[in-house]
C-alpha cells in the first residue's frame, strides 16, 4: 500500500466533516491524490501531515465556493448521510464528531471557523499548521477555533449517550410510530424535540423545522400512514449511530432518518429525503 492509500480514510474523514457532503468529500480526496501524484514525493518527510494539509486546503476552497449555493438552497440543508450496517453490539460509544446533528451545527460557522474547528478540535492539528491552510496567523486561527467551539457548545447536541441507550430509544420511537401508538410516541420524544427535513425542493418536505413533541408525533403518524402502502424500514447506522432507512415498495431508498438522543428521549430528528443526496446509498 502506497503512502496515499494508507491515509485515504483519514483524508476522507477530514473532507466529510469540513464539507458535509459525501460526493464533495470524494472529489476533495481525488483532487488531493492528483496533487500528490504531481508533487515531489521523495522530498516529503511526513506524508500524513503533508496530505492532511493538501486535502484541508482543497476542502476550505470548496466550502468557500459552496456557501452561495447553500444559501439559495430550497428548504433546510442537511449533510449527506453515511449509512452502514449496524455496528457491533459491544461498541459502547458513538462518534459524535460525525453525527448529523453536529454537522448541521457546523453549517452555522464560516468556512474558516469550520475548517479550524474540524482540524484542531476533532483531528488535533496544531494551530501553526492550520494557519498555513487558511493563510492566517496562528493567533487568528486560535480565535476562529474558539468562536466555533462556542457556537458548537451553544447549538450542538447536549451529550452523546451510550450506543445501547441510543438504540433502545430509536427502537421505542419506531415501534410507537409503526403501530400508531400516539402516547408511546410522545413519551419517546423530548418535549422540545425538533424535526428537520431536507427535500432540496425536489420532493415533499417541511420547509421549516417542526418543534414540540405533540406536533412532531402527529407529523410522524401522518407520514407513517402514507408510508404504509408497501413501504418498509431497515435499521441501519446513520453517521455512526442507530438510525432508520425508509424503503419504497421497489426497495429504493426514500428517506434516511438520524436521531439525536439525550436523557432517554429523542431530542432531534433529521430526515434526508433529497434524492440527489441519497444516490450513494444502497441497503
Amino acid at each position: 500500500m502506497d503512502d496515499f492509500e494508507a491515509h485515504r480514510d483519514h483524508l476522507w474523514g477530514i473532507a466529510y466533516r469540513i464539507l458535509g457532503s459525501v460526493a464533495d468529500a470524494d472529489d476533495a480526496v481525488q483532487e488531493a491524490w492528483l496533487r500528490w501524484r504531481r508533487a515531489g514525493q521523495a522530498d516529503v518527510e511526513n506524508a500524513r501531515a503533508y496530505l492532511t494539509t493538501v486535502v484541508s486546503r482543497v476542502c476550505y476552497d470548496a466550502l468557500t465556493s459552496a456557501r452561495a449555493r447553500r444559501e439559495s438552497y430550497v428548504g433546510e440543508w442537511l449533510p449527506e448521510p453515511v449509512v452502514s450496517e449496524p455496528g457491533p453490539e459491544d461498541r459502547a460509544t458513538l462518534d459524535e464528531s460525525v453525527s448529523v446533528a453536529l454537522l448541521a451545527v457546523l453549517e452555522r460557522l464560516s468556512p474558516a471557523e469550520r475548517t479550524a474547528f474540524v482540524l484542531h478540535d476533532i483531528f488535533g492539528m496544531p494551530f501553526e499548521e492550520i494557519a498555513s491552510v487558511l493563510g492566517r496567523s496562528a493567533g487568528a486561527v486560535r480565535q476562529l477555533a474558539s468562536r466555533a467551539r462556542g457556537r458548537v457548545r451553544e447549538y450542538g447536541p447536549r451529550r452523546t449517550p451510550p450506543r445501547a441507550v441510543h438504540l433502545k430509544v430509536v427502537e421505542a420511537f419506531t415501534a410507537a410510530a409503526t403501530t400508531g401508538d400516539l402516547p408511546a410516541l410522545v413519551a419517546a420524544l423530548d418535549p422540545d424535540v425538533v424535526w428537520h427535513t431536507d427535500g432540496g425542493g425536489v420532493v415533499t418536505a417541511s420547509m421549516v423545522p417542526v418543534a414540540g413533541a405533540p406536533k412532531v408525533a402527529r407529523l410522524v403518524l401522518g407520514l407513517v400512514n402514507r408510508w404504509l402502502d408497501g413501504m418498509s424500514i431497515a435499521f441501519r447506522d446513520v453517521n455512526g449511530a442507530p438510525g432508520v432507512v425508509v424503503l419504497t415498495a421497489d426497495g429504493e431508498v426514500d428517506s434516511v432518518v438520524a436521531f439525536t438522543v439525550d436523557d432517554d428521549r429523542v431530542t432531534r430528528v433529521d430526515v434526508m429525503r433529497n434524492p440527489n443526496k441519497l444516490r450513494h446509498i444502497s441497503v
